[in-house]
């Protein structure tokens, strides 16, 4: 079992910024990825930012130039720094890692961490 603790949402103004962390532990062989994705009200879940163990990252069109994705020192942590939040930025944000040392890989879900951006 992999557990995930996401943290850092809340409720900021349009333009602000929020940081959110997601930290993986548990029953961990060997973490591909790390995801941010967000599911507004009576929308889709969406990828918003992902990040490799080597680096390598992918953005959203809709938060590129706003958001950035880091990996912390530990393998097994992701942070999303967002800037320039606007109110449509509004969603419960989720953590999704990926472990390929299982096979088939092995996908665990964060339970959200709720980001509301409003005057």
């Amino acid at each position: 079992q992999v557990q995930l603790v996401e943290s850092g949402g809340g409720l900021v103004q349009p333009g602000g910024s929020l940081r959110l962390s997601c930290t993986a532990s548990g029953s961990i062989r060997s973490l591909y990825s790390m995801d941010w994705y967000r599911q507004a009200p009576d929308k889709q879940r969406e990828l918003v930012a992902s990040i490799t163990r080597d680096d390598r990252i992918k953005y959203a069109e809709f938060v590129k130039d706003r958001f950035t994705i880091s990996r912390g020192n530990a393998l097994n942590t992701a942070h999303l720094q967002m800037n320039s939040l606007k109110p449509e930025d509004t969603a419960v944000y989720y953590c999704k890692v990926s472990d390929i040392g299982f096979y088939p890989t092995k996908v665990s879900w964060g339970q959200g961490t709720q980001v509301t951006v409003s005057s």
